[in-house]
């Protein structure tokens, strides 16, 4: 049994039985066995009728996920409702999306050779998905893994994070009740990372979907069965920076959202914040000013703003850090005192060492890392010094420092006077470097998710 617990105070919420090998093949035998079956198929106005009526279901269960989220996740509530009707919208989305995935017409008769032949493509799903997921969305995310896999026709199995396996559990059972034959959407509670790497390996996988760790994507990756594909979602120590020209009555709520949210458990949180050295002394003092009234505590209250950190040993790792890089120069403006097992007053760092782990490693809490800079191109280059990469910001009033900045940040995505954490469900989402691979966003994962097939005909 696994027993789930409440991240901010421990407290048991419930326990629920876990899988093992054999409840592993039973269920990759399954996938495989409906897959294997195309005259089984379901038509993809029979998937859309499916998605459509779990995403009322799920209407009808709001209530009960955010305040689920908040408590298995430690997201504070208002941001936990927020990520239940994303979740819900993400649900239509991948139905909507079916109305324009679609193949293409091939020219023939462009040589003698290909004269009196018509050609198309048409796309098919690739097959069994093995969807591996993280605890700081725990429904949203398993929306982004499964809905698309539905929407396309893959069977999958869902491993949510051991965490937070409750919103994972309730969704799929809600993916049944609406209409989809159990075999096509398996959930997948292992008692270890063994069993784990044991799903995402098997040979009976064509796409492994993997939100985590760096480390443990990149290994899952390297062992893969020949043939299959693979999404990696990992993170970075998102850079932003404030020209002398922007609006500091403006961007401070924004850079706040961004490095705070969810207590800077997302994988573009807002980490390293370089400002211009005119404005620094200014921009800093409002940023502590806010961020020294952030409501930090039970992320079930309405009003709290700042949550836990997902486990004990997280909020130990993080603390060690922030004192790692005052030993090493930093100043800290604000915060990093412990509050409790798992929470963690926000803090802001000035001026850390650039091989402190705060400069270095992501920190994935609540803290930021304030340096100053002269020149632009400089602080540029520090942004981009790392083998990591993601979601930037840049915040300008001047459109000429806006474009340079946003042209030459190595990102996949930049935001301009909004924050890096900033995400729509339906936009590409993607690591670069060691930050990830492939592209995430429901309508890109539902093109990652089949293949190609050329169908030609010829007049006889």
């Amino acid at each position: 049994m696994l027993t789930v617990v409440q991240a901010y105070d421990r407290e048991p919420i419930a326990e629920i039985a876990t899988d093992d090998a054999a409840a592993l093949e039973r269920k990759l035998q399954a996938a495989e066995r409906v897959f294997k079956d195309r005259d089984g198929w379901l038509k993809p106005h029979q998937r859309i009728a499916i998605l459509r009526e779990l995403a009322r279901l799920m209407d009808g269960n709001r209530d009960h996920f955010a305040l689920q989220i908040a408590r298995e996740g430690g997201k504070p509530l208002p941001d936990a409702i927020v990520e239940t009707k994303r979740a819900i919208d993400g649900v239509h989305n991948a139905a909507d999306e079916l109305r324009n995935l679609s193949g293409r017409e091939i020219p023939m008769g462009l040589s003698v050779a290909s004269e009196d032949r018509w050609a198309f493509t048409t796309r098919e799903p690739i097959g069994v998905v093995a969807a591996i997921s993280a605890f700081n969305h725990p429904l949203n995310l398993i929306v982004h893994q499964v809905a698309p896999a539905i929407a396309v026709g893959c069977p999958v199995i869902i491993k949510p994070a051991g965490t937070t396996p409750l919103s994972c559990l309730n969704f799929v059972a809600l993916v049944h009740e609406a209409g989809l034959p159990e075999a096509w959407c398996q959930c997948f509670i292992p008692k270890g990372n063994e069993l784990a790497e044991k799903l995402a390996t098997d040979r009976r996988i064509a796409f492994l979907s993997f939100i985590g760790s760096a480390k443990v994507g990149w290994q899952l990756h390297a062992k893969l069965a020949h043939g299959a594909r693979s999404a990696l979602e990992h993170g970075g120590l998102a850079p932003a920076i404030v020209d002398r020209s922007a609006d500091l009555d403006k961007i401070i709520e924004p850079i706040v959202k961004g490095g705070y949210y969810h207590a800077g458990q997302v994988c573009v949180s807002t980490q390293r914040i370089y400002v211009q050295r005119d404005i620094a002394d200014d921009f800093t003092q409002r940023l502590v000013a806010r961020v020294e009234t952030l409501r930090t505590g039970d992320p079930s209250l309405a009003d709290t703003e700042v949550g836990p950190l997902i486990l004990p040993r997280e909020a130990d790792r993080v603390a060690e850090w922030v004192e790692e890089a005052i030993g090493g120069g930093a100043t800290l403006a604000t915060g990093g005192q412990r509050l409790s097992e798992t929470t963690l007053q926000p803090a802001v760092l000035l001026d850390p060492a650039m091989d402190a782990k705060i400069s270095t490693q992501e920190v994935f809490g609540p803290v930021v890392a304030v340096s100053r800079y002269t020149d632009l191109d400089a602080a540029i280059t520090q942004a981009n010094s790392l083998p990591v990469a993601f979601q930037a910001s840049v915040f300008a009033q001047n459109i000429d420092v806006a474009m340079r900045t946003a042209n030459r940040l190595d990102a996949s995505a930049v935001m301009i006077n909004d924050p890096t954490a900033f995400r729509t469900d339906w936009m590409p989402f993607a690591g670069r470097k060691q930050s990830g691979y492939g592209t995430g966003g429901i309508p890109y994962t539902m093109r990652d998710l089949t293949q190609q097939k050329m169908i030609l005909m010829r007049r006889s």
